[in-house]
């Protein structure tokens, strides 16, 4: 049987007229660049980090943290399964693109949310772009698509649509549609991933223990997915991978390694990012109950101060206080004035902001 397919082709005879070398850990790592794909990344990383060395540069602070998450775990992701042999295999062996897939729709796309790209934008673009991406971050469309449930509609449809139609045998035999499935694993990890652990401001962002059940009810169906595609007696994608012919592989036998690395692979990431739900709840609990101490405190300081809350007659003074004449009252220069204004510009208000916010609401 003879298939005109090029990409076929190429996976079944290799290149210079070779089969197809058997594959080794070695392999899987060889850097494999795709001109187009690299240099998106690559744009995208300078970009970043251009925006952290001007936030740096104006005297404001940008979390080391955010800047590996994003640039070298979330990037670095993305490029370490589709620049390398991960990229060239991912056609060839199903358990290949299992590993693909988990990266790109799970890993990537949280460690990208961690890097909150969104809060450096606003606090290095000017005015013009910040009210744009401000108005596009606020936009129905934007609700729509980050609201937790759609999200995690799209998160659990989106694997069982494509490995148990004949999407993915489509994604085997055209180069543009499989490129497309990767955007759309990365876009779906992203909507799902972003509202939950993610630290720009999103609509609609659901309170802690809403975000953990939803984490908690993702983690069955990577269960329920694994174990289908491990007992499927019907091989994924059609005759594609017994067309390729290559001797040194089984298509059963790595379709069931396949079913068994997302059934792993899924229960460790959702359990790792629970986990890691938990951790953000607690802090922020911890926040808040020392926001509403300090809050209770300078009540309870306004309330024991000398004259505050005393009842005095009527035309009295308050004890200590100088004595005004002829109705006169303090005026904006008097240093009676000046003290007031220095009382209520201490009491805990910034009127510039947090150091978080104050770029994309001053500048």
């Amino acid at each position: 049987m003879q298939y005109q397919d090029p990409a076929l082709t190429i996976l079944a005879h290799g290149g210079d007229d070779e089969p197809l070398a058997p594959l080794r850990a070695g392999t899987l790592f060889r850097l494999e660049l795709d001109p187009w794909l690299a240099v998106a990344l690559l744009a995208v990383a300078i970009a970043y980090l251009y925006a952290v060395w001007r936030l740096e540069r104006r005297g404001d602070r940008w979390p080391a943290l955010r800047t590996v998450s994003f640039v070298v775990a979330g990037l670095g992701g993305i490029a370490s399964v589709t620049l390398t042999g991960i990229g060239t295999y991912d056609t060839t062996l199903l358990s290949v693109h299992m590993v693909q897939h988990m990266v790109l729709s799970m890993i990537a796309p949280i460690f990208l949310a961690l890097g909150a790209p969104v809060t450096l934008a606003l606090r290095t673009l000017p005015h013009g772009p910040r009210r744009v991406l401000l108005s596009v971050v606020h936009s129905r469309v934007a609700k729509i698509w980050t609201y937790p449930l759609f999200a995690y509609g799209l998160f659990v449809v989106t694997p069982f649509a494509l490995y148990f139609t004949g999407l993915y045998e489509l994604t085997m035999r055209n180069t543009l549609v499989h490129e497309l499935v990767h955007l759309h694993f990365i876009g779906v990890g992203c909507l799902f991933f972003w509202p939950l652990l993610g630290i720009d401001p999103l609509p609609g962002r659901w309170p802690y223990p809403g975000r953990a059940l939803l984490m908690f009810l993702s983690t069955p169906f990577h269960t329920v997915l694994g174990l289908t595609v491990m007992q499927s007696t019907t091989l994924l994608g059609g005759d594609w991978y017994p067309s390729l012919r290559l001797g040194w592989a089984d298509p059963f036998t790595d379709q069931r390694l396949a079913g068994g690395i997302l059934w792993a692979g899924g229960e460790v990431v959702s359990v790792t990012m629970l986990g890691v739900l938990v951790v953000q709840w607690m802090r922020h609990a911890e926040r808040e109950a020392r926001r509403l101490d300090r809050r209770l405190d300078r009540e309870e300081m306004m309330a024991t101060a000398p004259g505050v809350g005393v009842a005095q007659p009527a035309g009295a003074a308050a004890p200590g206080a100088v004595p005004v004449t002829g109705g006169a009252v303090p005026t904006g220069n008097s240093p009676e004035a000046a003290t007031g204004a220095g009382e209520r510009d201490g009491g805990g208000y910034d009127p510039l902001g947090s150091r978080d916010t104050q770029g994309a609401s001053s500048r």
